[in-house]
């Protein structure tokens, strides 16, 4: 669908020069001569590179849409993970570097969004938070009652995190995936 480069927003998906790009930021300059234009800061879909292009705002840029699915995760192979959808029951297999760090908390059963261009696997997204059991972390230092502070833990997974001081061994918590930060003690 072709599009006027200024109604772009960040996360759009746009087909440029034969290759998908990812839109991060857009930028409307009008400089006091010519025509008003656009920076657009993109990232390459299949390398991940990051570029900037200039378009003038009324230029026609071809908008992709992206077909989003569940699918369910299965088991890992390799450097490759499984993935099942959940309405065509079609096995799908994604490259653990398309994943990238987040793939430490992929857990048996767990429903992701998968983002697909032309039947091609482009990006995975788990929920946001996960709940984990920690395995490890040190113990709590007497005296030790400020909010602020945190002690390191390890989780099930390998995972470090920083958590409150009262957080022991064999605790599940709560989990953000995105970052790998502690958000709070899970509820039985």
């Amino acid at each position: 669908m072709k599009v006027n480069a200024n109604t772009l927003k960040p996360g759009n998906v746009i087909e440029h020069n034969g290759k998908l790009f990812s839109i991060i930021k857009g930028d409307i300059s009008q400089p006091g001569k010519g025509g008003a234009y656009v920076n657009m800061t993109m990232r390459d879909i299949q390398n991940g590179n990051k570029d900037v292009q200039r378009f003038r705002t009324q230029e026609s840029l071809e908008k992709v849409r992206l077909e989003q699915d569940d699918y369910q995760y299965l088991y890992p192979e390799g450097d490759q993970y499984t993935f099942m959808h959940l309405e065509t029951y079609e096995q799908v297999n994604i490259e653990a570097s398309l994943i990238g760090e987040p793939a430490k908390f992929l857990q048996d059963g767990m429903v992701v969004v998968i983002e697909s261009y032309e039947e091609k696997p482009l990006s995975l997204r788990l929920p946001d938070t996960v709940i984990c059991m920690i395995v490890e972390s040190e113990p709590v230092v007497k005296g030790q009652t400020a909010t602020t502070s945190f002690k390191p833990a390890v989780l099930e997974n390998g995972v470090r995190v920083m958590v409150p001081p009262h957080i022991g061994s064999e605790t599940k918590i709560v989990v953000r995936t995105e970052d790998s930060s502690y958000v709070e003690k899970a509820k039985d």
